[in-house]
């Protein structure tokens, strides 16, 4: 079979041309875009692989034309700078794969020959989408890659998805996305914290409840499967939820109805669920605790966010994004040096991007000099590691610093503050209190 390979790196493009040939297939190799389309004018080509930043033009011109040119042409795109919009791009504009690089040359070779399946019983050609929305997932590790493609190819079903990571990365986030780049972008988007619910007011705070059903139900409550008609429901940490009313959650999954509290009749409501945990729930099923059918209906889809110590190639772009971001909001000069950023990099991050996110926060205002090099990361951590000690004596003066500059980075904002220090909001109290009277 004839491939065409489109890639301005001469290292990667002629380490491709002798990898696949010694496989048996016949090479075709370009580095522009202009020799791609040229290539593509003169003839089909069933499989397709390009870089996706080539030079003026990108991979997704050379998708676009090799998908006009033959509707059943497999493009596999690579990119080592993969990001959740290229990935949407290219998906909806009908590419075969996507790969993130650096790659092993056996999952090139799987892809391939794939794809070279896939051109034996081809399908309809996608359409293009050059609008795309912005969002704020950050990374191009081979990891987030796959997370972006799996969104890409979802988003736009009725499927539901569950999403399982550790706390802080990113699960509403990703749920966000999911319903705004579906057909159900334009309706509402309702978050529901289960954990943070007790159990005997999580049937009204989702089904809902009329007056006087309850002891303080003085009005009509509409619950949040309701709220989120036509849109979709989002419920954070679904495997705390009381194992009583787990059948109650699985009969909606079945029979798209609810039935609020006091109410005698159900009623039927439109809406994707989209749920979310940082628990096992195949453990908790196998321990009991987790019923196996309702697991089952909520994991049609698995998303698996892999935790920031496993892609520990997208810290610098997420810790230079932050720094960018709140140099903006604050007005700060904040600058991440060589030194500050291999700190960051060799830190576990056990709060993964949230903990990553308000630590550059607190770095962009209180780094003395407004660099952020070792020391400045080494002494957040450290106070973050220990910010659960009490204090009891009067205040460093540093302590004293850094909260006024952060009260005054933040308006007065004592919640926001609290967050940026790291600190629980009624210790920032305690705090201020000490130092007002001291």
């Amino acid at each position: 079979m004839r491939l065409l390979v489109v890639e301005d790196d001469p290292a990667v493009r002629e380490t491709l041309i002798t990898f696949l040939e010694c496989e048996g297939y016949e090479v075709e190799a370009v580095s522009s875009t202009h020799e791609a389309l040229e290539r593509l004018t003169r003839g089909e080509y069933p499989v397709v692989i390009s870089d996706l930043y080539v030079d003026q033009k990108t991979g997704l011109d050379v998708l676009t034309a090799a998908r006009a040119q033959n509707p059943a042409c497999a493009v596999i795109l690579m990119s080592g700078r993969g990001t959740m919009e290229t990935v949407m791009a290219a998906t909806r504009g009908g590419a075969f794969d996507y790969i993130a690089k650096p790659f092993e040359l056996d999952t090139m070779l799987e892809a391939v020959k794939r794809a070279e399946a896939a051109a034996a019983a081809p399908e309809e050609a996608g359409e293009g989408d050059d609008d795309m929305p912005q969002t704020e997932m950050i990374g191009s590790s081979p990891l987030m890659v796959d997370v972006y493609k799996t969104i890409a190819k979802v988003a736009d079903t009725e499927a539901t998805v569950l999403i399982q990571g550790e706390t802080g990365t990113g699960k509403e986030l990703v749920a966000r996305m999911i319903h705004n780049q579906s057909k159900r972008a334009a309706e509402p988007f309702v978050a529901v914290d289960c954990a943070a619910i007790s159990p005997s007011l999580l049937e009204s705070e989702l089904f809902g409840a009329l007056k006087g059903s309850y002891t303080g139900a003085d009005r009509d409550r509409v619950g949040a499967l309701e709220a989120a008609h036509g849109g979709t429901a989002f419920l954070d940490e679904i495997g705390d939820i009381d194992s009583n009313f787990q059948m109650r959650l699985l009969r909606f999954l079945q029979e798209r109805e609810v039935r609020p509290v006091g109410a005698a009749r159900a009623k039927k409501v439109d809406v994707r669920v989209v749920s979310a945990t940082n628990r096992d729930l195949g453990k908790l099923v196998e321990e009991g605790k987790f019923r196996s059918d309702l697991f089952f209906r909520l994991n049609a889809i698995p998303i698996r966010l892999p935790p920031l110590r496993d892609r520990r190639g997208d810290v610098e772009l997420l810790a230079r994004e932050f720094v960018k971001r709140y140099n903006g909001k604050y007005g700060m000069r904040g600058e991440l040096t060589k030194s500050g950023l291999r700190a960051l990099q060799e830190y576990a991050w056990p709060g993964n991007v949230r903990q990553l996110q308000h630590m550059m926060e607190r770095l962009t205002i209180l780094a003395p000099q407004y660099r952020i090099d070792e020391a400045a990361v080494l002494e957040a951590v450290s106070s973050t590691t220990n910010r659960e000690t009490p204090t009891t004596e009067t205040l460093a003066e540093t302590e004293m610093d850094q909260i006024r500059k952060v009260l005054a980075a933040t308006g007065g904002n004592k919640s926001r503050a609290a967050k940026i220090l790291g600190i629980e909001r009624k210790t920032l109290y305690r705090k201020l209190e000490r130092i007002d009277g001291g």
